[in-house]
């Protein structure tokens, strides 16, 4: 047994100051306060008061340490993982940029077998796809001749080479054939979610119907109000405020979103609807300098300044280099919520909204042994996943 002792334990509504967390095996056998605590046969961590927290759950990141999950290799989802653990990310859904279905394919293979090793690693829950079924006016940095139409043929080709591997899908819903592809990815209990899209509000309203979720990297690649023929007509982004059932992530680097936009998400959208993510592509945790934005042999050159990743001619931003951590620093500094409502954020939110069946992103009785210890800057002390520690 491992106990956590003389910690200040984020919890999903309230911070308990000196307090323990006893972990058995791979799970949370108790917690409270220091004064409820009894000497046990077990190794002590001292945490001298910094947070002891739940590891954070990234629903949504492309890579890290110079590793894209579309390099389709072990080597890249082992890179990525290492450095996405030394943020504090315990959990994380690898995501694909849109490509050909070979290199998908490869990406495919890798996953199921990065699930297979042992060691210093985060939990690799499932894929997240992004695209190819994406609007060409909001493709982003999505590369445009990759993009396709939702076919049956060729979404249910993947669904059966994927082998149950993808645990969440993005696309736009006002394609021709996506709301058919609705019932086929909700009879299969895949999370759909709304990005990169041109969808009006009858668009979205339907999407609901057939089983969208959420909506991504909110504001980023999406339509807004606009006029037809006179008359206002929502977009993707007010329907986002609109509907309560819609949970929104938010990549909470202080530039794709700016500090007045972070602070009227949160007075606008219940914060338990809220989800933080990096969106992280291969620069994230490197420094500034030319970069490739999806894997190497398909991707195309970016280049990170000032802490975002730009498109050459610098008109758009092409990717996020940010870590979890600055996530959450950057959501404490701005927005003025409490800590412990913002690391939900990135926990107990994004576990909820995408319906995972494992007991994470919770300090509780009977959770996995998740956890992250890091001081009042969000600088990570110690990570340990399933009861192991991984950074210490």
């Amino acid at each position: 047994m491992v106990c956590f002792i003389n910690a200040t334990l984020v919890l999903t509504d309230c911070l308990v100051d000196s307090g323990f967390v006893l972990v058995e095996g791979t799970r949370i056998k108790d917690f409270g306060s220091m004064d409820q605590w009894t000497m046990q046969n077990c190794r002590l961590i001292d945490c001298h008061g910094m947070y002891v927290s739940p590891g954070f759950i990234d629903i949504h990141t492309h890579g890290a340490g110079g590793h894209d999950f579309m390099d389709g290799t072990v080597e890249a989802f082992v890179g990525a993982g290492r450095m996405l653990l030394e943020h504090g990310v315990t959990s994380v859904l690898p995501t694909s940029l849109t490509s050909t279905d070979e290199a998908l394919d490869q990406t495919l293979v890798s996953f199921r077998q990065v699930q297979q090793e042992s060691g210093r690693l985060p939990r690799f829950l499932g894929l997240h796809l992004e695209g190819p079924y994406l609007a060409l006016s909001q493709k982003g940095a999505q590369p445009e001749r990759f993009l396709k139409l939702p076919e049956p043929s060729h979404y249910r080709s993947i669904l059966e080479r994927a082998e149950g591997a993808i645990l969440r899908w993005t696309y736009a819903p006002e394609l021709p054939g996506a709301l058919d592809m609705a019932d086929d990815l909700a009879d299969q209990g895949i999370v759909m979610t709304i990005g990169h899209s041109d969808a009006e509000y009858e668009d979205v309203k339907h999407a609901i119907e057939h089983g969208f979720s959420g909506l991504t990297h909110f504001y980023s690649a999406m339509s807004s109000l606009k006029r037809v023929h006179g008359r206002r007509v929502l977009g993707v982004v007010e329907c986002g405020y609109l509907f309560d059932e819609l949970f929104l992530e938010i990549i909470a680097d202080g530039v794709h979103l700016p500090p007045e936009l972070l602070r009227l998400i949160v007075k606008c959208k219940d914060h338990r609807n809220i989800c933080l993510v990096s969106d992280s592509m291969r620069a994230a945790g490197m420094g500034d300098g030319p970069s490739v934005l999806g894997g190497l042999d398909l991707g195309h050159i970016v280049y990170v300044e000032h802490g975002v990743a730009m498109m050459p001619d610098r008109q758009a931003f092409a990717g996020s280099v940010a870590t979890a951590d600055r996530l959450i620093r950057t959501m404490l500094q701005e927005t003025g919520l409490p800590l412990y409502t913002i690391v939900a954020m990135m926990t107990a939110n994004p576990a909820r909204c995408m319906k995972l069946k494992l007991p994470i992103g919770k300090i509780e009785r009977g959770y996995e042994a998740d956890l992250i210890v890091f001081d009042s800057n969000i600088t990570i002390n110690k990570v340990m996943v399933a009861g192991k520690l991984m950074m210490e």
